[in-house]
């Protein structure tokens, strides 16, 4: 099915080509997306702060500086596509930063099990995606690449984490399968409001 689109700030009409599911599900992974980076990347200011002057600050510093990288594609990617963002985005980012400062006050091995714990999760969530839009993989190459790209470097901030003694963390089972929890809730969230 084809829409027919009136933009008033262009004087022409555009056809789109994908159909109007198809579209409507393309906004919801930019969008989750979206709140995910900018989760991922509150949560690393919040392990800055409290551990920004120790020795694990260069390893926390290297993850956020690549998670900045991602918050802004997907930022480009909502006003490319006129995607609304997530009305969670205020607690989203207060959560965030709480859950980065308060794993970090436990220790630098609950940080790296809070990082291993979210990015576990967004590992799981892009490998979704990205069998989603194999169903039509031409229209929806750039997007692929871009998530295949985030996908692998949110697994090297996994591996980081466990390199970095994150199963040494005190009840690390408990903690991260909480945090695991709170991700999910917090994807499934976002792609409805």
């Amino acid at each position: 099915m084809r829409m027919l689109i009136f933009r008033p700030y262009r004087t022409s009409f555009k056809f789109l080509t994908r159909p109007v599911t198809s579209r409507c599900k393309l906004h919801e992974i930019i969008r989750v997306d979206h709140a995910g980076e900018l989760g991922a990347d509150v949560i690393y200011a919040g392990q800055m702060a409290v551990l920004g002057s120790t020795s694990k600050g260069p390893v926390i510093k290297h993850m956020w500086d690549q998670e900045k990288g991602h918050r802004a594609k997907f930022e480009e990617l909502i006003n490319e596509h006129r995607v609304r963002p997530t009305v969670m985005t205020p607690i989203w980012n207060v959560a965030g930063f709480m859950l980065g400062a308060g794993t970090a006050l436990l220790g630098d091995k609950a940080a790296m099990a809070c990082t291993v714990a979210v990015e576990t999760v967004i590992v799981e969530h892009y490998n979704d995606q990205l069998r989603t839009l194999m169903e039509d993989p031409e229209a929806n190459k750039e997007l692929m690449q871009t998530i295949k790209k985030f996908r692998d470097e949110e697994q090297e901030h996994h591996d980081c984490g466990i390199d970095h003694g994150a199963e040494q963390a005190p009840f690390y089972k408990a903690l991260t399968e909480a945090i695991k929890l709170g991700c999910k809730g917090a994807i499934a969230i976002s792609k409805v409001i």
